[in-house]
C-alpha cells in the first residue's frame, strides 16, 4: 500500500492560495506561511500532516498527493474545507 507525507495551507479563498503560492515561489519559507496564514490546526506545525495512506484523506486532496510530483507546491486545490496549497514531502 503506497504512503505519503505531506504538508499544506489550508484558506477560504482561491485567491488567498494563488497569492500564497506566488510568495512560495517568490522564495517564502511554506513552513512559515503555514504557521502564519493556514486555517487548519495543522499549520502550528508548519503545515504537516505526517504519514498517511490512500482514503485517509478527502477525495481530491489524495488525487493530488498519489499522483502529483513530489517535491512541489500543488494548488489551489478545492475540498469541502477551502482551498489547499499541497506539497507532497514523500511517497512510498
Amino acid at each position: 500500500m503506497s504512503v505519503a507525507t505531506a504538508r499544506h495551507i489550508l484558506v477560504k479563498t482561491k485567491e488567498e492560495a494563488e497569492g500564497i503560492k506566488k510568495q512560495i515561489e517568490n522564495g517564502a519559507d511554506f513552513s512559515e506561511l503555514a504557521q502564519k496564514l493556514s486555517k487548519c490546526p495543522s499549520g502550528r506545525d508548519g503545515g504537516n500532516l505526517g504519514s498517511f495512506a490512500p482514503g485517509q484523506m478527502v477525495k481530491e486532496f489524495d488525487q493530488v498527493v498519489f499522483n502529483e510530483e513530489v517535491n512541489k507546491v500543488h494548488g489551489p486545490v478545492q475540498t469541502q474545507f477551502g482551498f489547499h496549497l499541497i506539497e507532497i514531502t514523500g511517497r512510498d
